[in-house]
Formats: C-alpha cells, structure tokens, sequence
C-alpha cells in the first residue's frame, strides 16, 4: 500500500524522535540503581578520601548507593580512561583532580582526551599543599629558602611520590617562577622516612598528611601553595607573598563522560553543591586541608580547561618526561 505523501513525513518524523525518547525518559528517572565514583588512585589519598567525604551524603540525596572504586596505574589514566569508556548514562563517574590536567600534557599517547571526551559535572575541593624542610636546614622562611637554594645550587634535595606528580611539577613552577636550582627526587613508596631523616631536605605535601610532623617540630613549614592562609597552619604565609602570581592546588572534582544528558549532569551538579555546602562536609574538608569549590559545570570546565593550560607551560618548561 502507498501511503500518502503527508502520512509518510508524519511517520518519519516520528521514527526520527524515538532515539531521543529513551535518554529524555532516563534522564528524567536518573537514578534507578547504584552510581560508581571511580578513584584513579589508591586508597588513601587525597581524592579518594574526598569521594567518600562526599559519597554518603551524595547517595542519601540521589536515594540510590554511591559506591567508590579504586582503579589506580599509570599516573591516573587507567582509572580515567575506564570512565571516558563508559556508558554516558550518569552512572559512571571520575574523581577527577589535578594529575588529569597535568597529564594531558605530560603524556604523549593517551588513548583519550581527558577536556574532550569527559564532561565536567562539579567542582568540589581545592587542596593546599605545603611547602617544608627539615628542620637541620637553616631556612624558617620562603625568601631564606631561596637564597639558600641560590647559594648552593643544586644541593637542596626535594622528594616528591613520582616523576610528574602534582608535587613534583609544583617543585618545578617554583623553580621557574624564582629560578632556583633544585633536584628532584622522586619516590615510589613513602617519602616520609627519608625527608624525616634528613636524606632529603624539603618537599612539597599536603597539609592533612604533615601536620602532625609540623606540630611536633619534626618538619618545619615554610609556606602554603593556595593564595590565602589555611586555617589549620594560620602561621605559615601563601608563598605568593613572596613569589608573587604562585599558587598551586590539588583539586578534585566530578566528571561524566563525553555525551551524558545535560538533565542528568544538572541533576548531579545541583546535589553534589548541596553536598559541599552542607556545614558537617564543610568542616570535614576544611579539616582535611582543603577549601570547598562549589562551580556550576560550566565554570569547572573553564577551570579544568586552565588548569591543563597552566601545568603544560610547565611540562614543557621543566621537560618533564613520564618513567
């Protein structure tokens, strides 16, 4: 049977809206059963004490578990790249933080493009790390530090856990911002030991995993890579007050991959920034050394794209090369 021209159109047209039914209908549903946060690093660091800060409360609003995974390797990629190969239906989400910006650059042959194939969904912590020394070295401030290190180029060993880590490459801005000379020794396994003995001398960590060292005088801080004092060490001044424009942060924040409906990242965004602006979470990650970012997913894809932007110049800079 022929059918009618203006029959035909109508059918047609309605063939061409039923692809779109199904994602307006999953989207409006999301979500119907567990969401995955995976952490692409090990247990215990920063983000994936953050996704599990956030994870509880997260899933009592959402009303479905919140379930974080650990998939570690290759600088953070493997854990990525399993979130970029997702279905985007929401249910697959990346504790992203500041290795993925880093990397973007640092290596050559990813098998993704981490601002193109994710979609940013929320920010959620900045993290400060610290600048210190042992206290055998005879430097209390940033501007000794330098002089010292100018002084005696190349003898100031600085530990980081790994070649093109955020410590290590926030070693290196500082490097490039006061023209010091400093050598770089990067660890596998703790850097504690060694810095605690002496067979290093400085290093830039987090606040939260110092600050025991600090208090007990063991370590001595020098300054703090965010641009204002952090509650916990209200002593220890913003290195940019004497290298004026650093500042250096070890984010997190959530991504989606490339494609997921604009309702279910919006969905997301809204519950996440109620989640962080919560008072008990507030002062949890305040606590952990951290200050809450609360972005809407436009503006933490502007800062993810700066971010990446910012720690290229310095790759290049320092000719960082991954092992």
């Amino acid at each position: 049977m022929k059918l009618p021209r203006r029959e035909f159109l109508q059918l047609t047209a309605g063939v061409a809206v039923l692809p779109a039914l199904p994602r307006t209908a999953m989207a409006l549903d999301y979500p119907t059963r567990p969401v995955r946060i995976v952490v692409a690093t090990p247990a215990g660091l920063a983000p994936d004490i953050v996704a599990r800060v956030v994870g509880e409360p997260l899933a009592r609003r959402l009303g479905q578990p919140v379930v974080v995974e650990n998939r570690p390797g290759a600088g953070g990629n493997i854990g990525t790249e399993v979130v970029v190969r997702a279905p985007p239906d929401g249910y697959t989400l990346l504790m992203a933080n500041a290795a993925n910006a880093i990397n973007a650059s640092l290596y050559a042959n990813l098998n993704f493009n981490f601002i193109r194939d994710v979609a940013p969904v929320a920010g959620i912590a900045r993290g400060t790390l610290v600048l210190e020394v042992h206290p055998a070295l005879p430097i209390k401030t940033v501007p000794e530090f330098i002089a010292y290190a100018k002084a005696n180029p190349g003898r100031i060993n600085m530990a980081s856990p790994g070649v093109g880590t955020p410590p290590h490459v926030f070693i290196e801005l500082f490097k490039m911002m006061t023209g010091v000379d400093l050598t770089h020794i990067p660890y596998r396994s703790s850097l504690y030991p060694d810095l605690l003995g002496g067979q290093v001398q400085g290093a830039f960590v987090t606040v939260i995993s110092s600050l025991e060292y600090i208090r007990a005088g063991k370590l001595r801080a020098l300054g703090v890579t965010a641009t204002t004092q952090v509650e916990a060490l209200p002593d220890v001044p913003p290195i940019g007050k004497f290298v004026p424009g650093y500042e250096a942060s070890g984010w997190q924040g959530i991504c989606a991959p490339k494609g997921t409906p604009t309702e279910i990242i919006e969905r997301l965004n809204k519950e996440i920034s109620s989640v962080i602006n919560d008072a008990n979470v507030t002062a949890r990650l305040i606590g952990l050394g951290t200050a809450p970012m609360v972005t809407t997913p436009d503006e933490f894809g502007k800062f993810i794209a700066e971010e990446t932007d910012k720690w290229a110049k310095v790759v290049k800079f320092a000719d960082i090369k991954p092992v």
